[in-house]
């Protein structure tokens, strides 16, 4: 059987050096609701982090 990711949302913030921290929290505590959350920098703005929210 195939699985399938959706991404529900995605929104651009300010970069912060501990957001990280808070996406690997929401990983552990939600992963039992089928959400995963990503983070990754902006390819054209170091400075900008982009937070994504998929349903697996």
């Amino acid at each position: 059987m195939e699985n399938k990711v959706e991404t529900m949302s995605t929104v651009r913030i300010q970069k912060s050096n501990d957001l990280y921290k808070v996406v690997d929290t929401l990983n552990r505590t939600l992963k039992d609701q089928n959400l995963m959350f990503g983070l990754a920098l902006d390819e054209d703005d170091n400075e900008t982090a982009v937070f994504t929210i998929y349903r697996t």
